[in-house]
């Protein structure tokens, strides 16, 4: 067995795409249209071998709501300052801060939350992160 990916539904693509390709740094590996079907996928991913987000965007009106049965996807960051410094950037709010050196929460622009998890060992704590406030939901 073998894990695929998950599936996010997305009313803005191109917003998600600017956070897990600008923001995260993943790579956008293939994307499909079908018109007829009035739905488009994005799939992204560090590889096209490794596990991927498939962001489906329905051509509708349709909004959607997070149910509380999703918790979050998690991803290991090579440098959680440098990637939070970086989303914060891009006017992405930092949820959870990582005061610890090693976890931090953001959302991305469909309200899924977000898991960044140090590589290795936490980092040295450091400021601004470890005297910053957790803020709204993750």
């Amino acid at each position: 067995m073998k894990y695929l990916h998950s599936m996010i539904r997305t009313t803005n693509p191109e917003a998600s795409l600017k956070f897990y390709c600008d923001g995260l740094g993943l790579k956008l590996i293939k994307q499909k249209d079908y018109p007829d079907a009035k739905f488009s996928l994005y799939f992204v991913g560090e590889s096209d071998n490794g596990p991927m987000v498939e962001l489906t965007h329905n051509h509708d009106d349709r909004s959607y709501k997070n149910g509380d049965q999703f918790g979050h996807l998690a991803y290991e960051v090579e440098d959680i300052y440098q990637i939070c410094e970086h989303l914060s950037s891009m006017g992405i709010t930092i949820l959870r801060p990582p005061r610890d050196g090693r976890m931090a929460f953001v959302k991305d622009p469909n309200g899924i939350s977000i898991e960044l998890l140090q590589k290795g060992e936490a980092l040295e704590q450091k400021s601004p992160w470890k005297d910053m406030e957790s803020q709204g939901s993750w």
